[in-house]
């Protein structure tokens, strides 16, 4: 049965998913969290990085922890393109509060970048991770990025990176670059059935219809 750790990178979360043996990083954090997340890597001996999406607060330490500890990096391969710049997907918001967060997340996309790095696997919808000693399987979920993802583990946790969201309260993702498709993907989230929910913003909550 494996175990999740969040690691609180400021108003990001990273986790790890513990088989007590050996690890899965899922996200990275912002470049000022490098070494926290470099030294919980090292304590749960990490066979994998898996970013939920490329947006730089995710996945701004993909390449120095990949290069440093020679973890190999997964992701979806239709968000590519923001590894080169996170403007290349336009992002809206419907609310108050997510229009703020949109104006702030706007302002660090035009004066940060991801370190160039070059994915090794590229995982896809159903794909599992037994490979790497984790009883999990992936779940694409398109709509804050066209290449957002989940992973469920064990039928009990599900981190959903920011699919969904927490940072003010548990809602469906507020920005998102295709609505209809952000929204599909909170249902399909709810019907998965009970699960915990690990945010890539915010604090686990039980799973609940996301979209009503």
């Amino acid at each position: 049965m494996s175990k999740i750790h969040r690691i609180k990178c400021g108003n990001v979360n990273c986790h790890i998913i513990d088989n007590g043996t050996s690890g899965i990083l899922v996200d990275t954090g912002k470049k000022e969290f490098l070494d926290k997340v470099m030294e919980a890597c090292r304590s749960y001996n990490v066979k994998l990085i898996i970013l939920t999406h490329a947006h730089f607060d995710h996945a701004e330490n993909a390449a120095r922890i990949s290069d440093t500890l020679g973890i190999p990096i997964g992701m979806n391969e239709n968000d590519r393109n923001l590894i080169q710049s996170n403007s290349n997907q336009s992002l809206s918001a419907a609310t108050i509060l997510g229009k703020i967060v949109l104006s702030a997340s706007l302002r660090e996309f035009s004066v940060r970048s991801i370190p160039e790095f070059k994915p090794d696997v590229w995982l896809h919808n159903d794909d599992r991770l037994d490979d790497y000693g984790i009883d999990a399987r992936i779940l694409s979920l398109p709509g804050h990025t066209d290449g957002s993802i989940g992973i469920d583990v064990d039928g009990k946790h599900f981190i959903a990176g920011d699919a969904l969201m927490n940072m003010f309260y548990p809602t469906v993702s507020m920005l998102y670059h295709n609505k209809d498709s952000m929204l599909e993907s909170a249902r399909k989230i709810s019907n998965i059935g009970n699960r915990i929910i690990y945010f890539g913003h915010g604090k686990p909550v039980l799973n609940k219809n996301w979209v009503k």
